[in-house]
């Protein structure tokens, strides 16, 4: 079975607020849709991405770049194609632009080869399919957001079937966050998971400061804490620190990135994303690395990647999304056949490939490219 054509669709959908964390705004949900055809005549249908502002670069990068190097090759000559891919960022000027890119046609793969074999994304990485929990990303600045909007926050994503909540910190003074997780922890509950994600917003005394704070509050990890021009030896310093456990990957656009993050002694936890770093053959190969010095996997956002993945982990964690219909329409509504949540339970998913089915309307009506 060979690559037919393959094309792409960004879509954006602007947001009602500005839905930013200490170092970022977030005023659009972007994403990437990539059908990839065979001439077997079985199609993929997977998204990839959240806050892609360059969804028409990485449209432009798919239909002119890969596509003529995919057109006619054996869909499962996976390991072969992605290297031949990624040869392109020898000379790109964009090299974190194409690796979105690349994602999107890498998971395209994964999904068609998937529906060829019967078999889900999980199962073709050796792993079996299975219910998951669910955790939504909050804590969000806002204006005028008061201590008790918090716990009013936290008490909603209870409500929704959320297992728990990573809060964002490193806007504020390591005093002023702290009272906000504590907060967060109060309404909570003890049984709720509760992580922080300070988004490289600290240095190393600022991070440690408000870990020290926070440790008796039982928080599950602490993400990405330090600026990010020296983060992985900043951040093995906040670990040697602090008994809370350290949480960094999704900046990382490589496997080689999260080996850099291991042999610094920098995480306990590694969240790659496989829509930044690649696809799914590389984040892999990263899942790898981590298993063998006994590291946990995360994911960053990309439920409907993610839910895949984790289950295929090894020492997988949790799936991430984003709870408040406000801040992910695509996660609410362009996801069609999204499974149900109980009780902090992503449903197991159990269709072939990725098994995605999207809301053809919404796509029409947001697309930009």
């Amino acid at each position: 079975m060979r690559v037919e054509s393959v094309d792409a669709i960004a879509v954006e959908i602007p947001l009602t607020r500005n839905f930013g964390g200490s170092t970022y705004s977030v005023l659009k949900r972007s994403t990437v849709v990539t059908r990839l055809h065979t001439d077997a005549g079985l199609v993929s249908e997977v998204y990839n991405g959240d806050n892609r502002e360059h969804g028409a670069e990485i449209v432009r990068l798919i239909r002119e770049a890969l596509g003529p190097r995919l057109r006619g090759v054996d869909v499962l000559a996976i390991e072969q194609t992605w290297d031949d891919l990624f040869s392109l960022s020898h000379m790109s000027r964009d090299r974190k632009t194409l690796m979105e890119a690349i994602a999107c046609v890498d998971c395209a793969l994964w999904d068609v080869i998937g529906k060829a074999c019967g078999l889900t994304v999980c199962e073709l990485l050796g792993g079996k399919p299975r219910a998951l929990p669910i955790i939504s990303i909050g804590g969000y600045y806002m204006p005028d957001k008061t201590l008790a909007d918090i716990g009013r926050e936290m008490e909603a994503y209870r409500r929704a079937g959320m297992a728990g909540c990573k809060f964002k910190v490193g806007g504020l003074t390591p005093e002023a966050d702290a009272e906000r997780v504590e907060t967060a922890r109060a309404a909570a509950g003890p049984d709720f998971v509760l992580a922080v994600d300070a988004n490289r917003g600290w240095s190393v005394g600022e991070a440690v400061r408000f870990a020290r704070l926070i440790e008796p509050l039982d928080i599950r990890w602490f993400e990405e804490p330090c600026h990010w021009h020296d983060d992985a030896a900043m951040m093995a310093d906040v670990r040697r620190a602090t008994r809370i456990p350290v949480a960094a990957g999704q900046s990382e656009i490589t496997s080689q990135g999260v080996r850099r993050l291991l042999q610094a002694g920098a995480v306990d936890v590694v969240n790659v994303d496989a829509s930044e770093c690649g696809g799914v053959t590389e984040w892999r190969r990263a899942a790898a690395l981590c298993a063998a010095t006994g590291v946990e996997m995360a994911h960053h956002e990309e439920s409907q990647i993610a839910r895949q993945l984790m289950a295929a982990a090894p020492r997988g964690t949790y799936v991430e999304c984003f709870a408040d219909p406000e801040r992910d329409p695509v996660w609410q509504r362009m996801w069609a056949n999204r499974p149900p949540i109980k009780d902090g339970i992503l449903g197991v998913a159990t269709e072939p490939g990725f098994g995605l089915v999207l809301d053809e309307g919404l796509i029409r009506r947001y697309r930009v490219a």
